[in-house]
Parts: C-alpha cells; structure tokens; sequence
C-alpha cells in the first residue's frame, strides 16, 4: 500500500508541474470579476497592435529559439524608459493599458514576453527566477539602444512584481533608477503551497518537495531558490509595492513581507476593495496618479 502511495503521489505531483510550469501558447481568459474591463483592455491592444515598435531578440543558451520583446519609442526624444513585465501565462501584448499609462507620460516603452511565454523560447515557465538573468539582457539592450544616460524603471504586476523583486538583488547597472511591483509573491514556496490549499485542497507535504524535485531535473534549480523576500533583501533601489486589498491570488499578506524584507527606500499602497491585479482597472486615474507621485520622489 505504501508503494501504491507513493506511486500516486508522483504521479500527481507531475501532473501539477504541468499544470503549473509547462507553457501554454494562448493566454487564458481573465477571471469573472474583471471581465467587466473587457472592453478597455481590448482598446489598449488595439493601440498596442497599432502603435510603430520593434521587434526585438536574443538567444539563450541551449535554445534553438530566442527570446522576444517590442520596443515602443517614446513620442519625444525622450531618455526615460520603462521595462514592463507581464504576468503569469500572459505576454508582452497583456500589459498594453501600462504601456500606454507609460507612454503618455513620455516614456520609451521594452515589454519582453518571458521565457514559455508569448514568442518567447522555453518548455517550462520559471516564475521569474529564470527571466530575471534575462532581464539582465534586456537592460543592455535599452542601454546599448537609448545610451548611457538612459533612465530605467522597472514595473511588474502579478509574476512580473516577483520577476522585478527578484531582479532587484542582481548587480544592476546605474540607468536602473527605481521599481514598481503591483502583486507580486513573497516565494514560489508561500504562493504554490498556498494554490495548493485554495485550488486542490492538497497539503504541502509530499507534493511541494516533489514538484520542486521534477522542477530541479527539468529546470535546474529547487523552487526554494526563487525567493523575491530573499532578493529583496539585497535591493539597494527605491521600490513601490502594490497589491489589492481582497487579491485571493497572492494574497496581500505577501506584500507586507516583501515590504518588510526590503531596506531600500520604500512604499506601499494597498488598493481597497482590488482583487489579483485589479488595481489599475478600479480607477486607472488614481493608479497613474500614485505611480507619478512615487516616481516625483525616487525617479532621479
């Protein structure tokens, strides 16, 4: 019996790392409560379809593919950028209503699809902890492209906050000025255990350790790596967190301890009545008007 157990456990244990990890190649429909923004959302994607940008790429190692990313040019000569990371099983096109919140406030535009995203390379996704060396590239893209006196924001929401939490503890080059993450989790060890409870009624023990071991053969690292607490520890730049009040997604507890790891200059605004990324949608004004208050202070 014991054996059969056993058995059952990795059996299921693989079937949620490909629930969870393997990429899907079509971005999942929003979930109800935001379905009433449907119709703004599809006018960001009509004007990100529409707007002049450039197709950009590089390739990873031991990847026949590459990674892609749009560049969208401010509308002036312009020396402010902005880097837009996307969410879970989304894509660069996903983030248009920030986009275009960047662009009117003048800035150039980079939104990369991350890796087992978009048009991007990659079986699995990797939950930041990959995509952040990739960003590393990216930088030096923006930088090679805009110059040495570019100034560089980084803004994330949902997985893409964790992509730039986790980012923040690399060795950043001076142009990185300042972030901006909306949602993102504490660890993938707090986010999948929690899912795991909410989604599947399952308990941690044995499938996150099991899960984590197929993640190590597959990806090369033990989910217990991928730790925005344990980046942001290491962050020496201003950070603003976001997260909605009511988000059952990554709850909000995870920003407080994302917040309370960082040493930097920060701040938090948590969003009433806002579920997993609803922030913006509740009153875009508002949500613009906090980002360039916050940016007045620390973007120098």
């Amino acid at each position: 019996m014991l054996g059969i157990g056993t058995a059952s456990a990795i059996l299921a244990s693989e079937y949620l790392f490909k629930f969870a990890f393997k990429r899907v190649d079509y971005v999942p429909e929003t979930s109800a409560d935001k379905q009433k923004y449907a119709k703004s959302y599809w006018n960001y994607v009509n004007w990100f379809k529409n707007i002049s940008k450039e197709h950009w790429t590089f390739s990873i190692d031991g990847e026949d593919e590459t990674m892609s990313a749009y560049f969208i040019a401010a509308n002036t000569d312009s020396k402010k950028v902005v880097i837009i990371s996307h969410g879970y099983k989304g894509n660069g096109e996903t983030m248009a209503n920030y986009a275009k919140m960047f662009y009117d406030m003048g800035y150039n535009i980079l939104l990369p699809d991350d890796r087992g995203h978009g048009e991007s390379a990659g079986k699995y996704i990797s939950f930041g902890w990959l995509d952040r060396l990739d960003y590393l590239k990216w930088i030096d893209k923006i930088i090679d492209r805009i110059g040495n006196d570019a100034k560089i924001v980084l803004f994330g929401v949902s997985m893409g906050a964790a992509t730039v939490e986790m980012l923040s503890g690399e060795r950043l080059p001076s142009q990185i000025k300042c972030l901006i993450a909306d949602c993102g989790y504490s660890s993938i060890y707090e986010e999948l255990t929690y899912l795991l409870k909410r989604q599947f009624h399952l308990p941690r023990y044995p499938f996150y350790p099991l899960v984590s071991t197929i993640n190590r053969r597959r990806l090369g690292y033990y989910l217990d790596d991928v730790s925005s607490v344990e980046q942001l520890k290491k962050n020496k730049l201003p950070i603003f967190f976001i997260h909605g009040e009511k988000d059952d997604y990554v709850p909000s507890y995870m920003a407080l301890e994302n917040y309370r790891a960082t040493t930097a200059p920060k701040e938090l605004w948590i969003v009433e009545g806002a579920s997993h990324a609803e922030s913006y949608w509740i009153n875009p004004e508002k949500y613009k008007e906090h980002i360039e208050n916050y940016l007045a202070k620390y973007y120098v």
